[in-house]
């Protein structure tokens, strides 16, 4: 898998798990880390990996870079559900190689944006490394979950960013993924902003400050 490391400081003792969203690639957020504004008391290692090629139903087939197909949009996504587990075992993988070097597991967050950001959702909650927290920026669940498929312990830190002007992921869509992790006994918090499907820098200063609390509490 082609991955992207950026590292703040030497001698990383945490990491940040970037996915990016349907048709992007690893190189999508790698900008976007100087305006999460970390402190720089912070050592952190950024890991940005791509997805594979795989073609893709809603488009018409056409090949690009996807966690999984999406076989239709509406009423619900109807999503490949092998695949998926597929590239969250990918990611499991990048996450053992980082505890392999060091990283305590409970020093690790994942984030995902759009269709990165379900499997960070799939990956956090499901998995079997317990890790510190999960954001989920302009995304939903992949799945349906019950309490006996959540193996995240309930403190697991939830923070969920969608935009109230998504035509790509509907707002309803992020704010029914955070109910349902409530019915499940997590703790998410939910923010919006006037944004569509993208990222803004209020965005990107809510996350930063999401993850230095995250990292020195």
């Amino acid at each position: 898998m082609q991955t992207i490391f950026k590292n703040t400081a030497d001698n990383p003792d945490s990491a940040v798990i970037w996915l990016h969203g349907l048709g992007a690639d690893g190189t999508d957020f790698v900008s976007a880390v100087p305006y999460l504004k970390l402190p720089d008391q912070l050592k952190v290692r950024f890991v940005f990996p791509s997805a594979d090629v795989r073609p893709v139903t809603i488009n018409n087939g056409m090949k690009m870079r996807s966690w999984y197909d999406i076989k239709a949009m509406l009423p619900a996504r109807v999503t490949d559900e092998v695949q998926l587990q597929e590239s969250v075992a990918q990611i499991a993988r990048l996450i053992e190689s980082l505890i392999e070097e060091g990283i305590d597991p409970q020093k690790i967050i994942v984030v995902g944006f759009s269709q990165g950001g379900a499997v960070a959702y799939e990956l956090a909650l499901t998995g079997d490394v317990k890790l510190l927290a999960v954001a989920a920026m302009s995304t939903y669940l992949p799945r349906q979950l019950t309490a006996e498929q959540c193996l995240a312990d309930k403190s697991l830190s939830i923070l969920a960013i969608h935009g109230d002007r998504d035509e790509v992921v509907s707002c309803e869509l992020g704010a029914s993924a955070v109910a349902q992790l409530k019915k499940l006994g997590y703790q998410p918090k939910w923010h919006s902003f006037a944004m569509a499907h993208e990222v803004s820098q209020e965005s990107l200063i809510l996350l930063g400050d999401w993850i230095t609390e995250n990292l020195t509490s």
